[in-house]
This record gives C-alpha cells, structure tokens and sequence, in this order.
C-alpha cells in the first residue's frame, strides 16, 4: 500500500510508552465478570489472560520507548487511519447525509484498559462501542504475519479497516440493534447474529478498499483476501485441532469473510453489505 505523502490521523491515544497502566487486584467483581464475559461473547475476543491477570494483585505500570519496527507499525496505522478518515467523511456525506464522526484508535503495548474491559495483546484488536475507540496493539501485525498467516502490508491495514467498520456500524446505530436482538435470542441465534454484524464489518472494509484503490499496489486485494480467508471461524478452529462448530461461530467462515469483503469491493457501494438480509453461504 503506498502511503508515502498521505497525512497522519490525529485522532490517535498512544499509550504504548506506559504499559497501558492497569489496576490488578481484589479481583473482579460480580457486575463487572458478568458485563467482561458478555464482552468476550459478543465480539468473540479470548478474555482468558484478562481473568488471569485480574486475579492477581497489585498493578501494571511499565514505561518503555517503542522499537523502530513499533515504530514503523505505528506510523503505519495512523496513515491508514487517515485514509478511513477520508473514505468514511465521504460517504456519509454524500451517500448517508451526514457528519461522520471519526474514532480515536487506542494504540497500546501488550495491556491497556477500556470500558469494555481490560485488554491484553492477546485478546487482539477490537472496537468498544462505549467510548466509541478502536483498540490495537500494533505487535499482532507479527502475530497475523507470523502465525495466523496473514501476509502483507495489506493485511495489516484490513485489519484497521475492520475496527473501524465496526464504529461506522456503532455510529448508524447497528451495534445497539444487534445488541438488543441478542439479548432476547438463544446462545446459537446469538452467535448468528454476531457473525452477520463480523460480516457486514468485512463488506464495509471492503468498500473502502475499493475507495483508496489508487494507493494500492499489485498484490494488495490478494493480501486482504488471504487475510480475511486466515481468520475465518472454521479455520481457527481446525488450526487449534478441533473440528469447526458452526454454531459457535462468532465471525464467519473463511469463504464468507472472503467472500463479503470482494463484495464491498467489487460495489463499492454500503448499500451492498446488507449481511442481515442475506448471508452467502
């Protein structure tokens, strides 16, 4: 992806240089293991290490200066920011008639907390619609390079893309509707739900891939092709020697992650990521 000349987002909270500061200890509470539970649920992140760590004591505090490739990943990010900037301004304008209002993108080293729940890098990227930021550590573009096999620099900015698919979503008020029909649904009409709204997030990555198409390089649409086919449900799960169980799915499978991020760039066109009307099989 060339994006030499193409401007820094400043809508960026950088708190890789502390550690991300979370409090350990005493555990957590009632309300709070119930509401970091449902958090995991419904967004499909391991909250495994977050128990862990709660369940010990005192407090994480680290101060430490980047490395120059976090540095490089981080300049990275912020330029792809932008250009979700750009695209989704666009759009609701023109097409929405609206003010788009962009996300700040929480960049953090290894742990950070939101008010969605305390993260670790483990847990991956995610999007927390209360505060309305997306959540990055910028070391799992190895982790997506290295072991989820996900190459490319391409596959990186998906990955971006994706998060802030998720507060388009938030912003035209899918979000709260998903979460609402899953409060009255069953565990697997739940899970259903959540993979439409993992799949409408890779048809709207998908349209602003086809809205930056004269920054792309050749090789770039097979990377984020590759990428989403990487992290669809029932290759997780056969990579972590189990056999896929489509009823526990949360985001997809490889095909339709695949399958819908083409189809928003092949429109170009949000009109096209109606996943709630249709899901291809």
């Amino acid at each position: 992806m060339r994006l030499r000349g193409v401007r820094r987002s400043n809508n960026v909270e950088d708190r890789r240089r502390s550690g991300g500061g979370i409090v350990l200890g005493g555990g957590i509470g009632g309300l709070g293991l119930i509401a970091l539970l449902a958090f995991g649920y419904f967004t499909g992140i391991d909250v495994t290490p977050i128990l862990e760590q709660a369940s010990g004591g005192g407090s994480v505090s680290e101060s430490r200066e980047p490395n120059a490739e976090e540095e490089r990943a981080a300049d990275f990010t912020t330029r792809v920011l932008a250009t979700t900037e750009n695209v989704w301004t666009e759009i609701f304008a023109e097409d929405l008639g609206r003010e788009y209002r962009p996300p700040v993108l929480v960049m953090f080293s290894r742990q950070t907390s939101s008010p969605c729940g305390n993260a670790s890098g483990a847990t991956g990227p995610f999007y927390c619609p209360i505060d309305g930021k997306a959540y990055l550590d910028t070391d799992f573009f190895a982790t997506l390079s290295q072991e989820l096999g996900a190459t490319g620099d391409f596959a990186a900015a998906y990955v971006v893309a994706h998060e802030v698919a998720h507060h388009v979503q938030n912003e035209l008020g899918i979000l709260g509707q998903v979460a609402d029909a899953r409060d009255a649904a069953a565990q697997t009409e739940a899970n259903a739900l959540t993979v439409r709204l993992e799949l409408q997030a890779d048809c709207l990555s998908g349209v602003w891939a086809s809205r930056v198409e004269d920054l792309l390089e050749p090789g770039d649409m097979a990377e984020a092709l590759n990428a989403a086919r990487m992290i669809g449900d029932d290759r997780l799960q056969r990579r972590a020697g189990m056999v896929p169980q489509p009823h526990s799915f949360t985001h997809g499978t490889s095909d339709q992650r695949e399958g819908w991020f083409a189809a928003g760039y092949d429109s170009g066109d949000i009109r096209a990521c109606d996943t709630f009307a249709e899901l291809r099989p």
